[in-house]
């Protein structure tokens, strides 16, 4: 039965901040809210966490997972960034985007696509996402909560906890998040190439939604 924590929106209890770590430390699973939809995350080396959020997703080992980070220079540790691609994610970080990087040997072989050695990596503008970063000093491994067979990603603290209450450790709420997902941009290429249009505006990438 997963636990539920309500947090202050702009000012989240310390105390329920570091149960929260501790619940990702150990291997616990956790829906958070982010500036754009819910997400799932935990510990980015725990093998399990994985195959776990695979199964709520509905998806093979082909699924791109997130690497949340708390500012530009931990995505430097974790993916491959030029100085163009820099310049580009310091003038849009943090906001609701996620970026597809080649990631490099600082991670699990298993976190990456098993074909280009790729992850998305993004940095949220969301207070307790931040809080959560900074107690855990490391990035979460992440996906959005997106169920299979919809559409539109969760948003709604109370339906996840009655959808998933048997399936993730804890639910964070939080006040309202993004309405939808982020905006996914591919920079292997040297191009800004658009995945997902979400939320996010997309003209610093020289970008139209279809």
């Amino acid at each position: 039965m997963a636990q539920f924590f309500t947090l202050h929106p702009e000012q989240p209890q310390p105390r329920l901040i570091r149960q929260a770590a501790e619940i990702m430390r150990s291997g616990g699973l956790v829906a958070f809210p982010t500036d754009s939809a819910y997400a799932l995350g935990g510990h980015t080396g725990d093998a399990a966490l994985l195959e776990r959020i695979r199964r709520i997703r509905g998806v093979d080992e082909r699924h791109q997972f997130t690497l949340m980070c708390r500012d530009l220079s931990e995505i430097a540790k974790y993916a491959r960034v030029d100085n163009s691609q820099y310049r580009l994610l310091k003038a849009v970080t943090p906001g609701p985007y996620t970026f597809i990087l080649e990631g490099t040997k600082e991670l699990p072989r298993r976190v990456l696509h098993p074909k280009r050695k790729t992850l998305g990596l993004r940095v949220p503008e969301h207070v307790v996402v931040a809080a959560l970063l900074e107690e855990l000093d490391e990035p979460l491994l992440t996906s959005t909560l997106l169920l299979p067979g919809e559409t539109l990603p969760l948003t709604d603290p109370e339906e996840i906890r009655e959808r998933l209450e048997k399936q993730v450790d804890l639910v964070i709420e939080a006040g309202p998040c993004g309405p939808g997902a982020t905006s996914v941009i591919d920079l292997t290429s040297g191009v800004p190439e658009l995945v997902r249009a979400g939320q996010g505006d997309l003209a610093p990438f020289g970008l139209e939604a279809d």
